[in-house]
């Protein structure tokens, strides 16, 4: 899995900070707070234009004065839950009467056919069946959330349904965080649902077990007429099969197939001796990555960066190979209580660009190398072979052989020699194939902590598509409040939308992705320009097309800058790549999702109290 982009500590995401290149961000509270206020002001003054178009400027100052004071004043404060929980019953009577429980029931049958569909014989399969049951629930509920939250609304003013709640002491901020909550509730009942039967879906998809005989076990050294330790297969079974070893003590395990692997033991003695074989273990995982900082030694071994083999996406960086070229990783906190079992777990993904491809088949070969920052002590070189984006493990074995400044080599102690005072270690990658290059980002290189409970971490993959459905619930009531149903629906989907390629967006906007904006991206794609070639149709069409796109973009960045990051929030890729899902990650969409839920209630009570003055 690609990590795209550091997941800060969350008291580092919410409050402002400067970072190590002298880049001032304002942090999420902060830039929260703005967009509210510029919000405030904008929404102030365009009720004010269409009160001052509707009744004159005086008029039309004295209503929008006098609806926020009474919102201020009497709505906000007089809200009631007992009121707000009986909207809610009301949305989950409607939601039922429109039998929303039949989408669970079509995810339920999506599940029982999709074993014609999936690959048994993947060399992934864990990553097949959990990239397939979040991927399912999370547009299902989505499209699910926009269709209850749209046309509830609408539909009871245009059946004058809703008047039979306005004329009871129910005031409109209770009527639309009661349709929010009571939409809420159903879906949320649905999502767990989901999540139970996806969970028992793929550990029962997963479960699978072999068999093997001892007699058809090769014994391998002897003492006597006892056997020291045996080796052999397994049957063939879920497509595959694996080679065992058994040591003298009669416990094994398998080699590792299709991402897991089994434990073996002996149970039983003399001619009553049997085989044992676990249930699978190692493909259902949640690991939990400490990442360390990058930078890079070019071609002579000084400090610089890594160079381009062509790649538009310049996220990874890459290193030639046969040179000083490297990639360094530094590392802190490495103490040996964190590391009982003597070594160092190291995983790491590399990319693999090759400028000549007589053997795509075997990896290229490169070289890993522990060193001490402070002192300069480096570990003899560790050789390894990469393919392209293929995971690759370590264990840094706690002794190791080290060169000297004379060159000698001497064995030394990780924790001791190449971990300097302060707890830091830098791990260095090489590429030892000339004309063969090496890709990487900080996220590609981790050492790889104790693992998490990979049932919590499924759970906090569904958490990630309940807050999404969440907000768009609210967009969806929201927009109901002054949008007719079809119309609702559409604006709502285009902020998911939005939201989703919110990241692509902000490029095009900022100017950092080729190409121009939608006017010219346009005419390049009529007159088959390639972006990189400069826009030349004269001065009228050179002039005229960049201003028009100046404005389009200018929204644009507006509407990516106000809607959620939907992007956050889909964390399926986490859970389907055996990632854990951390816990400031969470605290940020709980957060974001909380901000948008307080201020887009608030906007639909302004819309509905408008709409009733309106009437």
């Amino acid at each position: 899995m690609v990590l795209e982009r550091e997941i800060l500590p969350f008291w580092v995401w919410l409050l402002p900070r400067v970072d190590s290149d002298g880049v001032l961000h304002l942090g999420a509270l902060l830039l929260f707070f703005l967009i509210v206020v510029g919000l405030a002001v904008v929404s102030v003054f365009l009720g004010y234009l269409r009160m001052m178009i509707l009744q004159g400027p005086g008029e039309g100052f004295y209503a929008v004065a006098k609806s926020i004071a009474t919102a201020i004043s009497r709505d906000f404060p007089q809200t009631r839950m007992g009121r707000i929980l009986a909207m809610a019953r009301l949305a989950i009577q409607e939601s039922l009467r429109r039998r929303v429980l039949v989408a669970f029931f079509v995810f339920a049958v999506v599940l029982l056919f999709a074993g014609w569909f999936l690959d048994p014989q993947s060399d992934h399969p864990a990553r097949l069946y959990l990239g397939f049951v979040l991927s399912s629930a999370e547009p299902m509920i989505l499209i699910l959330a926009i269709l209850l939250s749209v046309f509830s609304l609408p539909n009871d003013i245009k059946n004058h349904t809703i008047y039979t709640v306005v004329t009871k002491p129910v005031r409109a901020s209770e009527i639309v965080l009661g349709r929010i909550l009571g939409f809420c509730t159903i879906l949320t009942f649905m999502l767990v649902v989901m999540c139970a039967v996806s969970y028992v879906f793929v550990i029962r998809g997963l479960d699978h077990t072999h068999t093997v005989h001892l007699d058809d076990m090769v014994p391998l050294g002897a003492a006597g007429d006892e056997a020291v330790s045996w080796t052999g297969e397994t049957s063939r079974d879920a497509h595959h099969r694996h080679e065992i070893t058994i040591g003298p003590d009669g416990f094994g395990q398998t080699d590792r197939q299709m991402d897991h692997e089994h434990s073996v033991w002996i149970v039983g003695e003399g001619d009553d001796q049997q085989v044992m074989i676990g249930p699978p273990r190692g493909a259902l995982v949640a690991r939990v990555p400490i990442y360390g900082t990058l930078r890079f030694k070019d071609r002579t071994g000084r400090p610089g960066q890594g160079i381009s083999v062509g790649k538009e996406w310049t996220y990874r960086q890459y290193i030639e190979g046969g040179s000083l070229a490297a990639g360094v990783w530094t590392f802190d906190g490495i103490t040996p209580e964190r590391y009982p079992e003597g070594y160092l777990p190291l995983e790491m993904t590399l990319g693999v660009f090759r400028t000549y491809k007589g053997d795509i088949v075997s990896p290229v070969l490169g070289a890993l190398t522990v060193k001490n920052p402070s002192t300069g002590l480096s570990s003899e070189p560790i050789p390894f072979g990469a393919r392209d984006f293929v995971t690759l493990s370590h264990q840094i074995p706690q002794q190791l052989r080290a060169i000297d400044a004379d060159g000698t080599l001497r064995d030394v102690d990780l924790f001791e020699d190449l971990v300097d005072e302060q707890g830091r270690t830098e791990i260095w990658v090489s590429c030892e194939e000339p004309a063969q290059y090496f890709g990487m980002a900080q996220a590609d290189l981790y050492i790889r902590g104790p693992d998490r409970s990979f049932a919590w971490n499924f759970v906090k993959g569904y958490m990630g598509i309940w807050l999404q459905m969440i907000i768009i619930t609210c967009f969806g009531v929201m927009f109901s409040t002054f949008l007719s149903g079809p119309v609702a629906m559409v604006a709502t989907f285009m902020v998911y939308m939005v939201g989703m390629f919110k990241e692509f967006i902000m490029g095009l906007a900022t100017g950092e992705l080729p190409g121009g904006g939608p006017v010219e991206s346009l005419l390049r794609t009529a007159l088959q320009m390639n972006i990189t070639i400069e826009l030349d149709m004269g001065p009228v069409i050179d002039r005229v097309v960049p201003a028009i796109d100046r404005v389009l973009l200018f929204f644009m960045w507006v509407a990516a800058t106000i809607f959620p990051d939907f992007g956050v929030f889909n964390t399926s890729r986490f859970v389907a790549y055996g990632f854990n899902i951390s816990g400031h990650l969470l605290a940020q969409q709980l957060v974001m999702a909380g901000a948008f839920v307080v201020v887009l209630s608030i906007y639909g009570y302004f819309f509905l109290k408008s709409r009733e003055v309106a009437a």
